[in-house]
Formats: structure tokens, sequence, C-alpha cells
């Protein structure tokens, strides 16, 4: 019984580190983000309030389908939060819908895998797309892979930068806190789920 406990207590601290330096990752994406958008590097961060922010961890375990093509393990959709970083394991089965196709992701090995959700999309007010996606099955190897939602801090309002928003880019999404942007998509609770469809003017 001891050892199981220390093997459970070795696995949470490899985990948190683990979480720690993703999300080390993550902001560093973030400043380079800003700068993109003509801010100081830590503008969204600040914005965002990403030192209380609201992140998630959903590790995902998708056993071995043989003889399943094609079955999915995730339906298409996207994500909450500003980005997503994957650490995607060692067989692949993430796809991303491009104009209207299906393509692999194909990560290389030990790589970080990125995606833009859907604060940032709103933040932007479209000028980053969110990243529509899904998972399908692998049937030879069983696939594991670690994503970590970065967020917002509940209370802080999400609405569109105003640099991004013009006579040729008018305002596309609603204002709203983000627990009010996970509460949104009509579940009526905090779920990994988006919200675009039910924020967009």
């Amino acid at each position: 019984m001891y050892m199981q406990d220390s093997i459970i207590c070795d696995c949470v601290e490899v985990l948190q580190e683990c979480i720690k330096r993703l999300r080390e990752v993550g902001i560093q994406l973030l400043r380079g983000i800003s700068k993109t958008l003509g801010f100081e590097e830590c503008y969204i961060e600040k914005r965002m309030k990403l030192e209380s922010g609201c992140d998630f961890i959903t590790p995902n375990d998708y056993p071995l389908r043989p003889y399943s093509e094609n079955q999915l393990g995730q339906a298409p959709h996207y994500d909450p939060g500003l980005l997503i970083l994957l650490l995607p394991g060692l067989s692949n089965g993430l796809q991303l819908e491009h104009h209207g196709k299906w393509i692999n992701a194909n990560p290389q090995p030990n790589s970080i895998v990125v995606s833009i959700a859907d604060q940032i999309e709103i933040l932007t007010n479209g000028k980053y797309k969110s990243v529509f996606h899904r998972v399908v099955v692998n049937n030879n190897v069983r696939r594991i892979s670690l994503p970590l939602f970065i967020g917002p801090s509940l209370d802080t309002m999400v609405s569109p930068l105003p640099v991004c928003v013009d006579e040729h880019h008018p305002l596309a999404y609603l204002v709203k806190t983000y627990k009010e942007l996970l509460e949104a998509n009509q579940y009526h609770e905090i779920d990994v789920k988006s919200c675009l469809k039910n924020v967009r003017v």
C-alpha cells in the first residue's frame, strides 16, 4: 500500500510540473500574439487576468479499436479558452478541418501541439480563428493525450479588442465574462465546450 501511495505522489508531482511547464510555454505564445496585435507583450496576460486564470487539464485515453476504420474518439468541435497545448502521445489521431476536408495533424515526436481557442477568436474579432478539430481512434495503438486549456479568470470580460474592429470588420461577438461564455454552451454549467455559436452577433 505504501508503494502505491508513493507512486501516486510521484505521478502527481510529475503532472504538476508538466502543467507548469506547458503553461509557461502558453504564456510566451500569448505574449507573441500580443505583439502581433501591436501591444506590449504582457497585454493579453494582463487583460485576461491570467495570474488567476481558469485552466483545465483533461487527460484522454483512446483504447485501440481493431477493424474500426475512422471511428471517432471525439466528434468535431472547437475548444474554449485562449490556447490549447497538447501532448499528443505516441500515436496520431488528431485531425483538423481545412477547406471542408479532414487532414491529419501528424505531430512530430516529443512535440507540443498548439491550437487557438474560442476566446482568442473573440478577442481578435475573428482575426485568429479557433481550430475546428476531431479525434479518430487508432486501429493499432492505444492513444493517450494530455491537453491543457489556458483560459482567463472566470470574471474577466471577454470582448473584441478595439484595434480589431473597424468598418470592414464590425463587432462580431457579444461581450460576456469568461464564466458566462463557458455557460453559454446551453448545458448551463461550466464545461469544456465551445461557446462561439452562442455569442456571435
